[in-house]
């Protein structure tokens, strides 16, 4: 790529992972905030795990209901109204206190990051050059990463102030007047345009981004069209028969690491092992700074190694750093730092793992005519086994962390059989994985 396409290139790919930033933000800000919304609503421990887990099931309906609107208005429009969603849920938690309006709000802002799981990734792999599509797409993760830790040190920050776990929610709002303002000054997908007939307005974005030959991208993008069918096609057929496996795997494998039931909670589980408020939040820093850290090292390697190494090192390095934690609550044992040693070393393969394939993978591994429906089934599968697992974690945890740290230990190791089986997609065109998957 000139050094001008591959510059505006990262600049889209910026803007776009911004609704990354604030998807990771909403994830992790509550984990401040938990433990006072218990205490200022008197929950039981299934109705607090449901306050938590309100926001995820907002995420899988808006990962479900934002496949059609992306394909008639686009992928620019959809992440406008997301980046609107964000911001009337910041405001709103921080605003109300009444427990059902609270509710409401979070449930919003599911909304939005569900929204994002699906168009984000879907945005940046359609307009990425497929030479650098893997780190692009993986700029969305960091960015994901990136929220996260921004979130621990806000709410360290805040914490103890009036009011805290309301502001700790409402700062969200100024970085998604950024993200709306700037989906201004980026383009339109040059598939979606194809797919419209807006040849022209492909061809400008096309020599924007890329160096590639413009007639020969417009071509594939056609060819793929004409090959598989229409985009009102149905996703469930035989011929997507692998796509959907995929998918539908590596989101599920994503999940049962433990990774956002772990962020959710990482105060409390560092509490448990004998850490004062103050330190298990410093502590929850770590493990954001350990993540954003391996997330960056996971986005140099996805292009260079492939996926399928990468998942391979995760795997096995999860397994171990999960059971470890297990055996540390079996036995009662944790001397000094354990657990933060052993969080951290099951973060930092998460990252460059789990972590930096899912979002590139279930972008790459549909045709151009279905994208936006196996991106929303990739993201609703992510969805559905983080509510569950987020909304039962105090539940499961209630007991020690015994049990569910050895079965996110074992799912983990049945992963490294996935990765097994898993097709290598690095420096392949979304046209020619297409037709490596279907045929």
């Amino acid at each position: 790529m000139k050094n001008t396409a591959k510059n505006f290139m990262f600049y889209v790919a910026f803007v776009a992972s911004l609704g990354g930033l604030l998807f990771g933000f909403d994830t992790a800000v509550i984990s401040g905030a938990e433990k006072s919304i218990q205490v200022v609503y008197d929950l039981s421990d299934f109705s607090h795990g449901f306050t938590i887990a309100i926001a995820l099931i907002g995420t899988i309906i808006g990962a479900f209901v934002c496949s059609k609107p992306v394909e008639k208005h686009g992928r620019l429009k959809a992440l406008k109204i997301i980046a609107f969603l964000y911001f009337v849920s910041a405001v709103g938690s921080a605003a109300i206190i009444d427990w059902y309006s609270f509710l409401f709000f979070r449930f919003a802002g599911g909304l939005a990051v569900g929204a994002s799981s699906v168009v984000g990734p879907m945005y940046i792999a359609e307009i990425s050059p497929s030479r650098w599509r893997g780190r692009f797409v993986a700029f969305f993760q960091f960015n994901i990463v990136l929220g996260i830790v921004l979130a621990y040190f806000s709410n360290y920050w805040i914490n103890g102030i009036a009011h805290d776990w309301q502001w700790m929610l409402g700062v969200e709002a100024i970085p998604a007047i950024a993200f709306a303002l700037l989906l201004y000054t980026v383009p339109e997908s040059p598939r979606w345009l194809v797919k419209q007939d807006r040849e022209a307005e492909a061809r400008h974005v096309i020599k924007k981004v890329s160096n590639a030959d413009i007639e020969q991208e417009i071509h594939e993008i056609k060819e793929s069209l004409v090959t598989i069918g229409a985009s009102g096609e149905k996703l469930f057929q035989h011929k997507y028969r692998k796509p959907i496996l995929y998918a539908f795997l590596i989101a599920t494998f994503n999940q049962l690491s433990g990774i956002n039931a772990i962020l959710y909670y990482a105060p409390r589980i560092f509490e448990m092992s004998g850490v004062f408020t103050e330190s298990a939040m410093m502590q929850s820093i770590v493990i954001g700074l350990t993540n954003l850290t391996f997330t960056m090292i996971g986005m140099i390697l996805i292009d260079q190694v492939g996926r399928k190494k990468l998942l391979y090192i995760g795997s096995t390095g999860m397994t171990l750093s999960l059971a470890l934690v297990a055996k540390g609550f079996y036995q009662d044992a944790f001397s000094g730092y354990y657990m933060l040693i052993c969080l951290m070393g099951f973060i930092a393969f998460f990252a460059i793992s789990l972590g930096a394939v899912i979002w590139v993978l279930i972008s790459e591994v549909f045709p151009n005519n279905v994208r936006s429906k196996g991106q929303v089934l990739g993201s609703m599968t992510h969805w559905v086994w983080s509510a569950l697992l987020s909304w039962m974690f105090p539940v499961f945890i209630r007991t020690g962390g015994t049990f569910i740290f050895s079965f996110f230990a074992i799912m983990m190791f049945l992963s490294f059989f996935f990765a097994l089986r898993l097709p290598e997609t690095k420096n392949k065109s979304l046209e020619q994985i297409q037709k490596e998957l279907t045929n």
